[in-house]
């Protein structure tokens, strides 16, 4: 029987419950968390927390197999539940664990860039809000973000995961990322932040150490070369996010302070309200080339840390805001992927990062329209018989990016230790 669905409550428990039971993805879920097919202390040992109705939180739940942990979910139908690490112990027994006993022991190395730490930049939307113009700016960071994980750190097994509204996580499953403490996650999340400061403070980028004549570290002058580009086209051409007064005022802020040349800037640019921000950012340019023909010393000093700033202040405005909390403790919890977000009804599915630009956040599933193709698909023919009932709607494309993913995982485990009999399980 068809489910009504309603869009002020696209996460009510009739609903929930026909996309648990129908829908979501046990089975590669289960093989990306656990490593392999045989339930392991990724699993046995690994925290879920439930949010279920009335926003009651239940926390420290585990489970024995990948069966157990669908009929809990089918139980409870909760509104979303969220991923934590493997423990010392199972987590549901954490009552009758000596006190300090239940310790963190292995997570994988997330981390959570969401669009309303862009709210001072963008121009198109703003608080929960967001669209296909503003997405460039998520797309970028994961651009570069995805690069340095890659090649800068020897990380694979990265998924991308959006998070149902304004923002994407990541996942990375190597083994050296797993295994990870909390310090080094911490210094290798120390390395990757390059904004810092609140809403208050306007220059956000401190690379540097406060010197003008210090080059930029490889690894970001390589990410510079990705995010030049990125800068004109986002944040320029299509944000315009030097348009107004306040805006400019911020770019003037966030130049070297040679009084002549930012008191000429700010004259042609509020005598001409109509300048773009591309003519302003070339006048900033003619600016340091008037500046190197003048041939003093001093002259070139101040066109160098213009140089310098134009560099900072791309970084500023198009590399990765990540959330450095949710990256440095390993017994932070973070939502899982294929939840249905209670707001938007949308769910979280996987990114392709090579085409994060493609990926339009108002064209991703609803979990109502999901249901409806299920509907329309048994009626259009009943007699149709596949593995599994996403395999007839729109969710199959990220399930199987899941599949894959989680193939090339077990992989890889399987390839670096000796060779056992294979167990598989009955799902």
């Amino acid at each position: 029987m068809p489910i009504a669905i309603s869009e002020e409550a696209p996460s009510s428990p009739q609903v929930m419950q026909a996309f648990y039971r129908r829908l979501f993805p046990y089975k590669p879920f289960f093989k990306w968390l656990n490593q392999g097919d045989v339930p392991g202390k990724l699993w046995t040992h690994r925290e879920f927390a439930f949010t279920i109705e009335n926003e009651v939180y239940i926390r420290y739940n585990s489970f024995n197999t990948a069966y157990d942990f669908q009929k809990e979910v089918l139980r409870l139908t909760p509104s979303r539940f969220e991923i934590g690490p493997q423990y010392s112990a199972r987590p549901r027994d954490r009552k009758t664990l000596p006190a300090g006993a239940l310790q963190p022991q292995r997570r994988e190395l997330v981390f959570d860039i969401d669009m309303t730490d862009y709210d001072e930049i963008r121009t198109c939307c703003s608080d929960k809000a967001i669209c296909k113009r503003c997405w460039g700016f998520i797309a970028a960071a994961v651009k570069v973000l995805d690069k340095a994980l890659r090649e800068t750190f020897g990380f694979k097994h990265l998924l991308w995961v959006y998070s149902g509204r304004r923002g994407i996580h990541c996942w990375v499953s190597d083994k050296l990322a797993l295994d990870l403490n909390d310090d080094q996650r911490r210094a290798l999340v120390t390395f990757l932040e390059v904004i810092k400061g609140g809403k208050e403070q306007v220059k956000k980028v401190n690379v540097r150490g406060g010197r003008d004549d210090v080059e930029l570290h490889p690894s970001l002058q390589e990410a510079l070369e990705t995010l030049k580009y990125e800068f004109v086209r986002i944040c320029l051409d299509d944000q315009d996010v030097f348009r107004t007064q306040k805006q400019f005022d911020t770019l003037l802020q966030l130049l070297p302070a040679d009084r002549d040349s930012t008191d000429a800037l700010r004259e042609q640019w509020q005598s001409d309200p109509d300048r773009s921000s591309v003519q302003k950012w070339d006048d900033v340019r003619k600016t340091v080339l008037q500046l190197k023909k003048k041939g003093s010393t001093s002259s070139n000093i101040i066109a160098k840390k213009y140089e310098k700033a134009m560099e900072d202040i791309i970084l500023q405005y198009t590399y990765p805001r990540i959330d450095a909390e949710v990256s440095k403790h390993r017994n932070h919890l973070l939502k899982a992927p294929f939840c249905v977000h209670p707001g938007t009804g949308r769910v979280c599915v996987p990114v392709d990062p090579a085409r994060a630009e493609e990926f339009d956040p108002a064209k991703v599933p609803h979990v109502g329209e999901l249901l409806v193709e299920l509907d329309r698909a048994a009626a259009d023919d009943s007699s149709a018989k596949l593995p599994e009932e996403y395999d007839r709607t729109s969710l199959k494309p990220y399930v199987d990016m899941l599949e894959r993913h989680a193939r090339a995982i077990v992989t890889d485990v399987r390839a670096s230790r000796p060779a056992v009999k294979d167990e598989s399980i009955d799902f």
